[in-house]
């Protein structure tokens, strides 16, 4: 998911530097949303672990 949001991000710059600025703004939110998502699941993993008593 993480490798998802870095493409959009990619996209996002390039797009931005040619003037293409809707595709820029589409894809810089679809990053950012892509991202959050990750973070999201990225600690609900964490809690999870500590509850269950793994180590990282």
């Amino acid at each position: 998911m993480l490798s998802w949001s870095l493409t959009f991000l990619i996209l996002a710059i390039i797009a931005g530097v040619l003037g293409f600025s809707g595709i820029a703004g589409a894809a810089a939110n679809i990053a950012q949303i892509l991202f959050f998502i990750f973070l999201v699941l990225l600690i609900v993993s964490g809690v999870s672990n500590a509850l269950r008593g793994k180590r990282p």
